[in-house]
């Protein structure tokens, strides 16, 4: 699985929703699975990377009565939720100044 499947569900092969692309990503290619909560954060990070503003800090959400945490703080820079759940395959193009 792993960067293939995310590749086919970017490029739109199994025409679905980005919503439902990045909740098989992200309970798919995971491990342990990232909570379907964090769909929304990571299409917020992905929005941000468009606009080009990946310092954006984006508020984590709660999984029940617990609060997901990014080294202890409720908010995330997008450029950390990009990173830590692999989601340059859904940014077209890939932004090459934030790989450098």
């Amino acid at each position: 699985m792993g960067s293939n499947l995310a590749t086919e569900l970017a490029d739109g092969l199994l025409d679905l929703d980005l919503e439902t692309q990045l909740g098989i990503h992200l309970r798919g290619n995971h491990y342990p699975p990232v909570p379907l909560s964090m769909v929304q954060p990571c299409i917020e990070a992905i929005d941000a990377f468009y606009d080009e503003d990946y310092n954006r800090m984006i508020e984590m959400p709660m999984v029940g009565d617990f609060q997901i945490l990014y080294k202890g703080m409720t908010h995330a820079p997008a450029r950390a939720i990009v990173e830590q759940h692999h989601l340059d395959t859904f940014i077209d193009p890939v932004d090459e100044d934030f790989y450098e």
